[in-house]
């Protein structure tokens, strides 16, 4: 039986789609650290809009480069005040507690 010609460009286009498809179903809800304003000392913090992806969570197989960047950011600016005044969501609580749970020390965060 003869193959279309297009065959192979629409087997392409529909497993593209599929996989954007999958990414987008992955949500929201977890993802890297945000260090917005990316300075050394931010005046305010952003608050976290994700839990902690599990590049930060997996134990040994987590991206140590990653979780030592995230342990140094709230080491030096964890009691900085979030930019709009307000007390940590549930995403920076959940980073709050991975870095606390890595051995950060607690006084280094802001107390609600």
């Amino acid at each position: 039986m003869p193959v279309h010609p297009a065959a192979p460009l629409r087997g392409l286009v529909l497993g593209t789609l599929s996989a954007l498809l999958l990414v987008g179903c992955g949500g929201p809800e977890r993802g890297s650290l945000d260090t917005r304003p990316a300075t050394a000392s931010p005046t305010c913090l952003a608050h976290q809009t994700r839990q902690p992806a599990e590049r930060y969570t997996a134990g040994r197989e987590a991206d140590t480069g990653a979780v030592l960047e995230m342990m140094r950011y709230y080491t030096a600016n964890g009691r900085t005040p979030y930019c709009d005044g307000k007390q940590p969501t549930a995403a920076d609580r959940a980073w709050q507690r991975l870095y606390t749970g890595l051995g950060g020390d607690p006084a280094r965060l802001a107390r609600p």
